[in-house]
């Protein structure tokens, strides 16, 4: 039963559905992208409820904190009851906010933008990307 109890880090990130793979989940640690206090986590680092572990993945980062050990891959409804998301609300707010930034559509085959359409691209763009309280130009 000792033994059960044991679990490497990037096995119980790849069984709370943080990676895709347990390879991809080795690989984040070995390149340092898996941190605990600030310090890099080795893949064979030992998991134990109450540990707090930050990961990131491309520009996502996330702090969480091991609420309970899974040892086998299952459904993401049970998988999410064994960790606490507690990343800072800033940090997911600036993550979310790149997915819903305005695109401009043109018609399929309407070639280049011309020199007037690629200033009304950016009167657009701009007026959505200025800071509130930031003066304009």
């Amino acid at each position: 039963m000792a033994e059960q109890e044991k679990l490497r880090i990037d096995k119980y990130l790849w069984a709370i559905r943080l990676f895709k793979t347990r390879t991809n989940a080795t690989e984040a640690c070995r390149a340092g992208r898996v941190k605990q206090n600030g310090q890099n986590v080795k893949p064979s680092a030992i998991v134990k409820p109450g540990d707090i572990y930050q990961v990131s993945k491309g520009i996502e980062k996330k702090v969480i904190e091991v609420l309970e050990l899974l040892h086998q891959r299952t459904e993401y409804k049970i998988a999410v009851t064994k960790y606490k998301d507690i990343t800072p609300l800033e940090d997911t707010i600036a993550y979310k906010s790149v997915f819903h930034a305005p695109v401009m559509k043109r018609d399929r085959g309407a070639g280049r933008p011309t020199k007037r359409d690629r200033r009304e691209i950016d009167e657009h763009t701009d007026n959505f990307f200025e800071k509130e309280g930031d003066p304009g130009d």
